[in-house]
């Protein structure tokens, strides 16, 4: 019984001895020079066995932090650090519950004693740099750099890739400060390592121009720059991967990298049919899912990042390869180029069913359609920066790009009046194949002026793009009725496409208070023209070919904008303040000649004002309020001005009007964005008004007995939007392990728009108000759980008795989980619902959608074996309802279903090595 009573005694004070204490750390920073407070240092606190960054935060505008934690260790070494200012180093013992180092005196670095320690401070804040030390936040091991940044304080990154900094999106990612694969964030964030990068930066986006004058860049977009360990400059690092799956899914994809000092060149390549771009390597969920991050336009291809990926909305098979390369030429030229080639195919059939309401009446129309459409596609882009010496700079930036593409489209489509009676019936048969040849340089040169600031910019912008394209179509419409009639099409069309661009500015700025406040002057030419011909040829029957010239059905036209824009402005930067006020006079003249029918000829002047400007003030480097006005013209697009009558379509005759005005358009936009480093809590407003004068919209009348519709174009007065969104993040830190966030989101918009049905003008009022509640629970290394949901009101009220008003609501729930036990498994579900009452009867108006991911690490976290099941339950839909001004249209279409896949993906890693073997037995050179 004594030995017992021993035992558990010693247990008792061994558990005493190691429990975990909590503890708050209070003081206050000054200059030692100017006995000032030192607001925005970096204050943190380390292991003092191993240096791990145990916490840390930022001091506020008096100098004061508190540090709020717990430990199990009996002391920490304590670091305080700040731009311009030796780091300060004190061990700490945690023996209180609450320890005041009360004021602590920073000295200049020149004035330094035996407190020098080299910073490695989790956060720097510097005037225009927000920097992350990679050594300071814990990830697992086989983190690439999305898993990185999604662990960084004020970094948000969603479930499509996207990432914004404390509420603005990051619109580019560089890699030593030059791009990686062009300005495609996500092959940058997908497949780089963590265990390469040693710092991330975070800048305002700014031109090479802008960087190199010290201009205000784009306050509005956020630039990240990954910083390369000096001593993983040289060596050979990348990932392959293959997987196979049930119904024929498959996926593969490869990327090598070799890095010599400022050589860099990077090969990947990859292939799937399961809707990916297929850069991922399928270890975990990376590009797993619906096409997340995917758009698709009306013709079938999508894209990610601005590249062209082919395929549609149903399911696509995709093939990529591209190879990018950086380097330095001499000492005065850096050079970066990459190649993209993609390749897809996608097949997909739709249906939809549609109400279209009229002023007096109201019309039914059921369409089905079948798609199949490939593309391949090539791009190449290069980019030089010269600097001659410390004040002149030439920017030039040539890019190329090939597409060809075939689709084939089957539809038909039935439209029944008011009272279900069949009132017209067309079916389409069409086979497209386009080649589009590109090409673009931009020339920028700069000379800096003396040293107060002033510079003198030279621009050229050109662009080539030429389409041709052949169209098989045959198409039988039937109108029923008391005057029936029958419209058999069996046509060729030769087209052609040819656009070209180009565009002169000149800026000059004069300094009026030396780096501070500036006079800007700027002249800008700029012609863009267009050549656009469609040969319609009718089938012979006589010669079997197509060789009847269809004038109707036809046109061949050139349509040019000249644009003469001069300038002048204010611009300001000062230490919390910086704005500009840039007012523009643009004098355009549009010309449209028909060389088919030189009766519509159309020429016409217009002369407009412009204004840019914006207005920022920083709080502090936490916090800043930014306020932009902006006042543009567009003018009618080329169709709009032709009065000719397109007959293309039986069914709709469309009729340009010659006498459209440009259309003017005011914008004020006014956000607000803070982080708290010490209480991480994010918070983010904005608030953006549009009106526009002027503007151009159709007007369309539907004869009531055949449904056909004729629809030209007026100018209209009235249409405004207005919107308002907003989001707060909070981090609950429950201990050293566990930590709780709640993202709260909302947004409303409200806006008005003019239009004409049947003649009839009104006007239409919609509301949108979309709440987003999400709760993150974070065990590290041991579970991650997600949950969040959103719920969308729209109402839709129109000022004429005609319409009735509208209401729907929509409903999206899910969870992601991720559990990290036991040691090298990982297991992931991504779990959501959709629930729209207001869909029609026949089409699926909620579902389930359950991805699951089984992943195995070995040999030392170099390989991963990865079961994913996609679409679990088997309900994945894309049923979804679309309410314009007139019509409510239901539509559903083909849809990726459930498959099991198993894949191995492994990585190598030969940075920092000198011609030594790595782990995977591969032997590497310098």
């Amino acid at each position: 019984m004594k030995k017992l009573t021993l035992v558990l005694a010693f247990l008792f004070a061994l558990h005493a001895f190691s429990q975990e204490k909590s503890f708050e750390l209070t003081g206050t920073l000054k200059a030692e020079d100017t006995q000032l407070p030192l607001e925005s240092a970096t204050v943190y606190l380390e292991r003092v066995k191993d240096s791990s960054v145990v916490t840390y935060t930022i001091t506020d505008k008096n100098g004061k932090f508190k540090i709020e934690n717990s430990t199990y260790d009996q002391a920490l070494n304590f670091y305080v650090s700040y731009v311009g200012y030796g780091t300060y180093f004190k061990k700490v013992e945690i023996n209180k519950e609450k320890i005041d180092l009360g004021i602590i005196s920073m000295s200049l670095d020149n004035q330094l004693g035996e407190v020098l320690v080299k910073s490695t401070a989790p956060i720097t804040i510097k005037k225009d740099t927000l920097e992350f030390n990679v050594k300071s936040f814990k990830t697992k091991k086989d983190a690439n750099v999305e898993d990185l940044l999604k662990q960084l304080p004020g970094v948000e990154v969603d479930e499509e890739g996207k990432i914004t900094v404390n509420g603005k999106p990051v619109n580019k990612i560089l890699v030593n400060g030059k791009p990686f694969f062009g300005d495609d964030p996500t092959i940058t964030t997908k497949n780089l390592t963590k265990e390469i990068i040693e710092k991330i930066q975070i800048v305002d986006t700014k031109t090479k121009s802008e960087a190199f004058t010290g201009e205000e860049g784009d306050q509005e977009n956020k630039t990240i720059n990954l910083t390369i360990k000096e001593e993983n400059n040289k060596g050979v690092f990348g990932r392959v991967s293959a997987g196979a799956g049930t119904d024929d899914r498959y996926e593969f994809a490869g990327m090598v990298n070799l890095f010599d000092n400022d050589r860099r060149v990077s090969v990947l390549a990859g292939g799937n049919n399961t809707n990916s771009p297929g850069f991922s390597f399928g270890e975990i969920s990376k590009m797993f899912g619906r096409g997340g991050g995917v758009s698709f336009s009306s013709n079938g291809s999508f894209s990610l990042g601005g590249r062209s990926f082919g395929g549609g909305e149903g399911i696509t098979t995709s093939q990529n390869a591209g190879v990018n390369y950086a380097d330095v030429i001499g000492e005065k030229t850096d050079v970066s180029a990459d190649y993209f080639f993609s390749s897809s195919n996608s097949e997909n059939e739709s249906s939809s069913e549609r109400e279209t309401i009229l002023s007096d009446s109201r019309y039914f129309t059921n369409s089905n359609s079948r798609s199949d459409n490939d593309t391949d596609n090539h791009s190449f882009n290069l980019e030089f920066e010269i600097e001659t010496d410390s004040t002149f700079q030439i920017n030039i930036e040539p890019s190329f790009g090939y597409s060809k593409s075939r689709t084939r489209y089957l539809s038909n489509e039935e439209s029944l009046d008011e009272d279900m009676l069949l009132t017209n019936q067309s079916n389409v048969n069409s086979n497209v194949e386009s080649d589009v040849r590109r090409f673009s340089n931009d020339i920028s040169i700069t000379k800096r002026l003396g040293s107060r600031g002033a510079f003198i910019k030279a621009e050229l912008e050109t662009s080539v793009n030429q389409q041709e394209s052949d169209d098989f179509l045959e198409s039988n419409t039937e109108i029923f009725g008391s005057n029936p009639e029958i419209i058999d099409r069996n046509q060729f069309t030769d087209g052609e496409k040819h656009s070209y661009g180009v565009s002169a500015k000149l800026s000059y700025r004069l300094p009026i208070v030396s780096k501070k406040f500036f006079l800007n002057f700027d002249y800008e030419y700029a012609r863009d023209k267009d050549n656009n011909r469609e040969s319609t040829f009718d089938f012979n029957n006589s010669t079997q070919d197509f060789t009847d010239f269809n004038t109707d059905l036809s046109t061949d036209f050139q349509y040019t904008d000249y644009r003469s824009i001069p300038s002048v402005g204010l611009s300001y930067r000062g230490e919390k303040l910086s704005g500009s006020f840039d007012l523009g006079y643009n004098i355009r003249t549009l010309k449209n000649q028909d060389l088919l029918r030189p009766e519509f000829n159309v020429e016409r002047d217009f002369e407009n004002l412009e204004v840019d400007s914006y207005l920022n003030y920083r709080f502090s480097p936490k916090s800043s309020i930014y306020v932009n006005y902006w006042l543009d013209n567009q003018p009618p697009g080329l169709r709009q001005l032709q009065a000719y009558e397109d007959v293309s379509n039986p069914l709709q005759t469309i009729i340009g009007n010659p006498n459209l005005e440009p259309s003017n358009n005011h914008e004020f936009y006014l956000g607000y964005n803070g982080f708290d480093w010490q209480k991480r809590t994010g918070f983010y407003v904005g608030a953006n008004v549009s009106v526009s004068d002027n503007q151009v919209v159709s007007k369309t009348t539907i004869n009531n007995e055949t449904l056909k519709r004729t629809t030209t174009y007026v100018n209209v007065d009235g249409n405004y939007n207005f919107g308002i969104w907003g989001d707060y993040s909070k981090d609950f830190k429950i201990d050293t392990l566990r930590t709780i966030k709640l993202k709260l989101r909302a947004n409303y918009n409200t806006s008005e728009s003019i239009n004409f049905n049947n003649d009839v003008k009104y006007a239409s009022k919609s509301d949108r108000i979309s709440p987003r509640l999400g709760v993150d629970f974070i065990w590290d290394k041991v579970l991650e759980f997600k949950p969040y949901y959103q719920i969308s009101f729209t109402n839709t009220a129109y000022d004429i008795e005609a319409f009735d008003d509208r209401k729907f609501t929509s409903h999206n729930a899910g969870v992601r989980t991720a559990t990290f036990l036991p040691k090298n498994f990982e297991w992931r579900n991504d779990i959501s619902f959709n629930y729209n009452p207001n869909i029609a009867d026949g089409f699926q108006k909620s579902a389930w959608f359950w991805n699951s991911t089984l992943a195995y690490s070995m040999f030392k976290d170099k390989a991963v074996v990865t079961l994913k099941v996609y679409d679990l339950l088997n309900q994945n839909t894309n049923a979804s309802r679309t309410a314009t001004q007139d019509y409510i249209e239901d539509k559903q279409s083909t849809v990726l279903r459930q498959y099991f896949m198993l894949s191995l993906s492994y990585k190598f890693n030969s940075l920092g090595s000198k011609g030594e073997t790595d782990d995977s037995g591969v032997i590497f050179f310098d």
